[in-house]
């Protein structure tokens, strides 16, 4: 069954933007704020930019964001840390220099006549809150999963309270 409305308007009937969204235990204070980047959610945005999507693990010790991007070449990913705020991006450039994002140009092989995948240029922003050791991140990029590992930072990540009602 579809939404016989969303359908007519090209609205896909989404949840709206989780730019502000928090991810952790207990509120907003818990933890980072990992949200989906500049535009908000998932896959392309409004303006049609690419936004790989993010699975965001939480351990005693640290955070991990799993980024799904297959095909990449890891030395075009970029990751940098500003005023508390992580930011990967990723240029894409083919073999010409120039951006591939929408373009379907030519292969080794020939022309493609179909094409449904392509590495794209992207950036995701996600805002640390002074939980992340930030001189401490590590990151690798396997089978098509680029992992980023953001040390928890011991000051300021102390573990819920519990209080009990008298």
């Amino acid at each position: 069954m579809y939404n016989k409305q969303a359908f007519e308007t090209g609205n896909k009937g989404g949840c709206g933007s989780w730019a502000g969204a928090t991810f952790g235990r207990g509120g907003s204070w818990a933890g980072p704020k990992f949200g989906r980047g500049k535009f908000g959610g998932q896959g392309h945005n409004a303006w049609g930019a690419y936004r790989p999507p993010v699975n965001i693990e939480e351990t005693d010790t640290e955070y991990v964001i799993a980024l799904y991007a297959a095909g990449l070449l890891k030395e075009k990913v970029k990751l940098t840390v500003k005023d508390d705020m992580l930011t990967i991006s990723y240029e894409a450039v083919d073999s010409a220099g120039s951006d591939n994002s929408t373009e379907a140009d030519k292969t080794a092989t020939g022309r493609v006549t179909y094409q449904e995948f392509s590495s794209r240029s992207f950036e995701r922003l996600f805002q640390l809150n002074n939980k992340v050791l930030t001189d401490s991140i590590s990151a690798t990029y396997t089978d098509g999963i680029l992992r980023v590992t953001l040390p928890k930072n011991p000051a300021t990540n102390v573990p819920a309270q519990t209080i009990t009602v008298g």
